[in-house]
């Protein structure tokens, strides 16, 4: 790899990461909001955890995307490569 494709794939990489971080501070403050409404409002019933495992799940599928098959794993490094491969040969006409 050229110095320019490592600087762009550790940039896309720290990226990813930071959104994630990202992700997971809006999940505690919005879900740590939610609860405080649903203990403290005007209901009986704890609803919040509802919308908590529900954006969990998608948090979880994030993490895993951007900690474990984003971090250089060997299917995402394959496939980069075949897709590479595959633009090489239409460009070079096959």
């Amino acid at each position: 790899m050229s110095p320019d494709e490592i600087e762009r794939l550790a940039t896309r990489r720290a990226r990813a990461k930071l959104g994630w971080y990202m992700h997971a501070a809006v999940y505690l403050v919005v879900n740590t909001f939610l609860f405080l409404m649903s203990t403290y409002g005007l209901r009986e019933r704890h609803w919040a955890i509802y919308p908590a495992l529900g954006w969990g799940v998608g948090l979880a599928l994030h993490w895993v995307s951007v900690f474990l098959l984003g971090n250089g794993s060997g299917l995402r490094e394959s496939m980069v490569q075949k897709e590479r491969e595959r633009l090489q040969r239409r460009r070079d006409g096959f």
